[in-house]
């Protein structure tokens, strides 16, 4: 992938943050990928059995999915100021990766149905050392991430610090469900998540 392949649309490998948590969403539920870029979550979730909707402003990486009856594409521009287009639906999984446009966060975190699972890992403070994004508009706070989801929902996992890969960057990253989750109504949430 070229420098300009990643910047535009991210990595190709489903993120580890994911493929950790994405057991958590029910079996053949519906998952919603907010800026799904070139669709790696998408192929992800599909070859786990799940239903998927992708929305992005740029669904050129994607299109080829438009056909499949398990595939939901939105092309939309969620900075464009206009209202989320999916406020009103509540899915079994939300995933959110590299991407950060706060006006939405609080529909986002409404799209998470009652026994859902949001799975978020985005660029965190500090991130601008290693590179883009480095505007503090697209860099989550310290802690912003559970401020933002508590209290309406419980938090499985959470962190906050430097992840190795081809590209180094910092992150933050949580693993959050709705109060009918499966865990966040045990007494126990099982430590081997992965």
């Amino acid at each position: 992938m070229s420098e300009d392949d990643y910047r535009l649309h991210g990595p190709r490998n489903p993120s580890p943050w994911v493929m950790r948590f994405l057991g958590g969403v029910k079996v053949g539920g519906d998952i919603l990928d907010v800026a799904c870029g070139a669709g790696r979550h998408l192929h992800l979730a599909l070859d786990e059995g799940y239903r998927v909707t992708g929305i992005d402003k740029d669904l050129t990486c994607v299109e080829e999915l438009g056909a499949r009856r398990d595939v939901s594409l939105i092309e939309a521009d969620l900075e464009a100021g206009r209202p989320f287009p999916l406020r009103d639906m509540r899915y079994d999984g939300v995933i959110v990766t590299n991407y950060l446009w706060r006006d939405i966060l609080d529909d986002i975190i409404g799209c998470v149905a009652d026994d859902g699972i949001l799975i978020f890992e985005t660029f965190a403070a500090g991130h601008e050392r290693h590179g883009k994004p480095s505007n503090p508009d697209f860099l989550l706070k310290n802690n912003e991430l559970l401020e933002v989801v508590l209290p309406r929902l419980v938090v499985v996992a959470y962190e906050h610090g430097q992840r190795q890969s081809d590209h180094p960057k910092i992150v933050q990253r949580i693993a959050a469900c709705g109060p009918g989750h499966r865990w966040a109504c045990e007494e126990h949430i099982p430590l081997n998540l992965a």
